[in-house]
């Protein structure tokens, strides 16, 4: 019997994490990636600790995440008047067995690749090189339609097929061909980076303002010893009430500060300097919060989705990264378990789709920034003590109840055997 093959359309974070997956327990793969070169791109993004795990299960040490950023000591909301809302704790120091990371997306994302072409080798990455869509073979395998920088185009024939290819998914979109059109609720993002002295504990993820107008500020390398200084991520986002004035089709691009610095220049705080930040800043790039509508499976026969490409987000709750990641370790798992066949696909599909998708909803219902939403309906946002606006229990149960519903509840994560044994490999076919 031919030797199983995976193909993976994307090689983003989702796609290398199945690739390093799919290497460990000895499944052939082969990675087709859009862009000529892969290059360290994007701004910073967090790794939630149950994520954290599967990297550090794939052999990605600490010291490899140090090098791509630093770990998250701090959660934080704050109110518009400087007065905090709620605070906790985050990875060792809430008592995780594993850190939560703040990194530079394509520092992370290189460390990935370069670690998948160090195992496999060179020729397990085809650049340049788009999944155009799918033909389903009669054997019960798949053909991969490719179209290649130069234009040509070809085809790859394999057991199964991932799609890993983002909110844009070609794959998604044959699979779904009467799927809505990208959803987008109005609020626009501004991302950049500036150096500056992180606040607070020195490593928080801090939400600052209300859910229509925000900033979310943390730091994505630890403080130089000598000036005290540390590379923080900010993202600036206004929701706008008319929706038909903005394009909603996914637009990612470079833009002055001044576009949008008015919306923030009163932002300052005895701790914290918001202007400061966004002029520091070396570059700085506009977006929508979009994502897609939940579909009823992420598969078809020999092929399924994964990342952004099953269960596009809005980033409210940080864990778009980490999802993709989980999905790559539950196909692995399902495929120690079936095989690499369309069973193990289906049986991730039962396991993950109908969760995640309630979980797409509930990011769209602001995530745990919701606490933002209950003090403007309550106080206006203007408030001296929070305790009397939500009371200590209500805001951690809001809290406990995001966690868990994200999959990253502290004691059932810390008590959860490992999703994929040490040394466990998918068995050789037999020959026939």
């Amino acid at each position: 019997m031919k030797e199983p093959l995976v193909l993976i359309a994307g090689g983003g974070i989702g796609g290398m994490a199945l690739a390093l997956t799919l290497h460990q327990i000895g499944v052939r793969c082969k990675v087709f990636e859009s862009v000529r070169e892969l290059k360290p791109l994007g701004v910073g993004i967090n790794i939630q600790p149950n994520a954290v795990r599967e990297l550090y299960d794939l052999g990605i040490t600490a010291d490899m995440l140090d090098n791509v950023g630093v770990a998250a000591r701090e959660w934080a909301l704050v109110g518009r008047n400087g007065q905090e809302i709620y605070a906790e704790p985050r990875g060792l120091e809430a008592g995780y067995n594993w850190p939560q990371y703040a990194v530079h997306r394509g520092e992370l994302h290189m460390l990935l690749y370069e670690t998948f072409r160090n195992r496999a080798g060179d020729d397990a990455v085809m650049l340049g090189t788009k999944v155009t869509g799918y033909r389903k073979g009669v054997d019960g395998g798949v053909s991969a339609l490719l179209r290649h920088a130069d234009g040509t185009t070809s085809e790859e024939s394999g057991s199964l097929l991932i799609g890993a290819d983002g909110i844009h998914s070609a794959i998604r979109t044959q699979m779904h061909p009467d799927q809505p059109p990208i959803h987008w609720g109005g609020a626009v993002m501004w991302r950049g980076t500036a150096m500056a002295k992180p606040a607070r504990t020195g490593s928080s993820f801090i939400g600052l303002g209300s859910h229509r107008h925000r900033m979310v500020i943390y730091p994505i390398s630890p403080a130089d010893p000598q000036t005290g200084l540390a590379r923080i991520n900010w993202i600036a986002e206004v929701t706008y009430d008319d929706i038909s004035k903005r394009d909603a089709t996914g637009w990612f691009r470079q833009v002055e500060v001044e576009d949008f610095f008015h919306h923030f220049a009163d932002w300052t705080y005895d701790w914290l300097d918001v202007p400061a930040l966004l002029r520091g800043a070396d570059v700085a790039y506009e977006n929508p919060m979009i994502d897609r509508d939940p579909v009823e499976t992420w598969v078809d026969g020999p092929v399924a989705l994964m990342g952004d490409a099953a269960h596009a987000m809005y980033p409210t709750g940080s864990n778009g990264a980490s999802q993709a990641i989980i999905d790559a370790r539950m196909l692995g798992v399902m495929m120690l378990a079936h095989g690499v066949t369309p069973e193990a696909l289906s049986a991730y599909d039962a396991k993950l789709c109908g969760p995640v998708s309630q979980l797409i909803l509930r990011n769209r219902g602001a995530g745990p920034f919701g606490l933002l939403n209950m003090v403007d309906e309550r106080c206006g946002g203007d408030f001296d003590n929070i305790d009397e606006v939500i009371s200590p229990e209500e805001r951690h149960s809001f809290m406990g109840a995001y966690k868990a519903a994200a999959g990253f509840a502290r004691d059932a994560l810390n008590a959860a055997p490992r999703m994929i044994a040490e040394g466990a490999k998918v068995p050789s076919p037999a020959p026939v």
